[in-house]
This record gives structure tokens, C-alpha cells and sequence, in this order.
């Protein structure tokens, strides 16, 4: 499931716990529109119905496919993992992109690891393909993929506060991440 288009499926996780949260929400930013399935580790980044919901009480309309561009999020809740692969399955057949934050829960998916770029002893030696996100002074990657650009804190708190930048040069630099083989 690579590149944008109606079933594209991209998981992103990292060990970072800000990058955790906005990372998923920059790609799915960067392809316009796209739903976030969190299925991390119980963050509550939206209240509302969750997976589990659609699963006991049937999906609603707005739930099933977009109604205006953006980006959506919804969490998991307390869902049986192969129910809730099965249920995203479902949703991605209807959502242009579905991003997948993963943090603290498994999955057999195309996975996106963002690392970030410490500097000094605490820098990342992985060689594996990644998406590489500049902290402060910071090394250079020690494997292959697109290194974003400075990750701004006015950013990070739109982001987190439910808010998509007009222009942002750290979303759009996720674009590319959509046509990436990542396993």
C-alpha cells in the first residue's frame, strides 16, 4: 500500500513522546486528507467515539468516509487487535490515506519509523531506513530517508491543539514519506 490513494495504509512510530503524537498528524496533514487511528498507548488526543464504538454500534456516516477536507482522529478504545486491523481495513477503503500511530501496541503494517536526531552519545545508530527529525544540536542520520526540517514549538502546539497550519514546511516535507517503500 504505497502512495496516495484510496487505501494507503502508513503506520508511524517513534520513541519520542512528542514525536509520537505529531508525527502521525503531520502525515496525515501532508496528504490534505486523511484519518488518524490512534492505537497508541491511551493518550486521549480526541474525545469522542473510538474504534470500539464502530465496532459494537455500527459506523456512522461522517465515520465512514470524509465530509470536508482535513485530517480526523480517532482512538482505538478498548478493541480486540485483530477486530480493530480488520475495522481499518474497512475505513481505509473509504478514507484517501489512514495513518496509524502505534506507539505501545503492535503492528504487521507498513510502519514509518521517526527518529529523533539527538545529538552527541545519545544519537541514533540504527541503519535502517527512517524519517530523521533534527533535535537542537543534532547529528546526522545514520540511515537512509528524508530529514525533516527544525520542528518549531509554535507548531507542535497547534498541532496538539487540534489546529492545521494554512503552510508548514514540516508537513509538507512528510509528502514524500507516502511514496517510500517502508516495510
Amino acid at each position: 500500500m504505497v502512495g496516495k490513494g484510496r487505501g494507503t495504509v502508513l503506520a508511524v512510530r517513534s520513541i519520542d513522546p512528542v514525536l509520537s503524537v505529531v508525527g502521525p498528524l503531520g502525515l496525515a496533514a501532508s496528504s490534505g486528507t486523511a484519518l488518524v487511528v490512534d492505537l497508541g498507548d491511551g493518550l486521549h488526543m480526541r474525545p469522542g467515539r473510538t474504534l470500539a464504538d464502530i465496532d459494537l454500534e455500527g459506523p456512522r456516516l461522517d465515520e465512514l468516509s470524509p465530509g470536508r477536507p482535513g485530517v480526523a482522529v480517532i482512538e482505538a478504545g478498548a478493541i480486540d487487535e485483530a477486530r480493530a486491523v480488520e475495522l481499518i481495513g474497512i475505513l481505509a477503503t473509504r478514507w484517501p490515506a489512514l495513518v496509524i500511530r502505534v506507539n505501545g501496541s503492535p503492528w504487521d503494517g507498513p510502519t514509518v519509523p521517526l527518529v529523533p536526531l539527538y545529538p552527541g552519545w545519545l544519537s541514533s545508530t540504527s541503519q535502517a531506513a527512517a524519517v530523521w527529525q533534527p533535535v537542537g544540536a543534532s547529528s546526522k542520520p545514520s540511515g537512509p530517508g528524508p530529514v525533516l526540517p527544525e520542528l518549531r514549538r509554535s507548531l507542535v502546539r497547534r498541532l496538539l491543539g487540534g489546529q492545521l497550519p494554512l503552510r508548514s514546511r514540516w508537513i509538507r516535507s512528510w509528502s514524500s514519506v507516502w511514496e517510500m517503500p517502508w516495510a
